[in-house]
């Protein structure tokens, strides 16, 4: 006969293994978020004499989290869509007679973003969970371990990412990715005021200790990749919480490290601060609440564009005869289905 004290603790091992396979089966399906997105840019008309007007939209793609159909795009002059770096596409557009009137150029898509889930980020309960598919290497992998012109991997970002990570007593490539993500979330406040915030300025966002999405991220991809761990960038917009529809005011970013061992990892350092209770979250995710645009920084566009490389490109960008345009932009989004 098995005694009461033993019937106890295999009842509670029997419940644990119950709860960790209910957890594998529930975590591994993610949620998902379908909506039209509508993007408008309005170009000014440039000022006389004016020769060439280049215009340049980010067009979202899709990926293993993203799908995207029904692209409309109206335009009042021809225009091609163009295959960028790192995957990204875009529409461009070249007029060689000065307009007499703004142009305007609409997107219109159905998207839909799934929740982005990594478990194997997160041992040991990664450990119960079937091995997934295997993802698709990255041939871009040696990029994302090189700087950015904001992002300089100089002896100082080095010797500040080393004493994180040995602070930590990190020795694995994931435990010293978690120990830079941890240090930036208990170290990094976000907060848009005053100057210099935005330009994801690794140096700015060491200092200041504040600042929005790409402050938060220039620190974890720097700190990594100082470290030998790729990282990269990701920008697009971000959606409310709650359903239905409305304008979307500004952009969010995000990132991705590698190992061997997990493949890439979604994190989410800004999310997680303004955030806590979803500390643990962004840490191997990124949920539905998003769309994106495009990967990458220090970004030349296709066609080549005259100035220099773009800090990131999400918003549409414009040439009169190879100089800078500002361009008047709106987002809008209306949900279809939540899951």
């Amino acid at each position: 006969m098995i005694s009461p004290a033993i019937r106890v603790g295999l009842l509670g091992a029997v419940g644990l293994l119950s709860g960790v396979s209910a957890w594998a089966q529930t975590a591994t399906v993610p949620r998902s978020r379908t909506f039209v997105l509508t993007s408008t840019a309005t170009v000014p008309v440039p000022s006389a004499g004016t020769k060439t007007l280049d215009l340049w939209l980010p067009v979202p793609h899709a990926d293993a989290s993203q799908d995207v159909r029904d692209l409309k795009i109206e335009s009042p002059v021809p225009y091609k869509i163009e295959q960028g770096e790192y995957g990204n596409q875009m529409l461009h557009l070249r007029m060689a007679t000065l307009p007499t009137a703004p142009l305007v150029v609409k997107l219109t898509a159905q998207i839909t973003r799934r929740e982005h889930l990594n478990l194997r980020a997160n041992a040991p309960l990664a450990t119960a969970v079937a091995k997934t598919k295997k993802e698709k290497s990255d041939p871009d992998l040696a990029r994302w371990l090189a700087p950015d012109r904001l992002v300089p991997l100089d002896a100082k970002i080095r010797q500040q990412a080393g004493e994180v990570v040995a602070k930590a007593g990190a020795k694995t490539p994931l435990a010293k990715a978690r120990a830079i993500y941890e240090h930036v979330v208990s170290t990094v406040t976000y907060d848009k005021t005053g100057q210099g915030w935005g330009r994801g300025d690794i140096y700015y966002a060491c200092d200041a200790r504040r600042g929005n999405c790409t402050d938060f991220h220039a620190i974890v991809i720097g700190y990594c990749r100082a470290l030998g761990i790729p990282a990269r960038f990701s920008i697009g917009l971000p959606l409310p919480v709650g359903r239905g529809k409305g304008e979307i005011k500004g952009y969010h970013c995000w990132a991705e490290f590698f190992t061997p061992e997990t493949g890439w990892v979604p994190v989410d350092a800004s999310e997680a601060a303004k955030n806590p209770d979803r500390r643990a979250y962004f840490f191997g995710a990124h949920d539905e609440n998003r769309v994106e645009f495009t990967r990458g920084r220090d970004v030349e566009l296709t066609p080549r564009q005259a100035g220099p490389p773009l800090n990131y490109f999400v918003y549409p960008y414009a040439e009169a005869d190879g100089k800078p345009l500002e361009v008047a932009r709106t987002y809008e989004y209306a949900d279809i289905t939540a899951q």
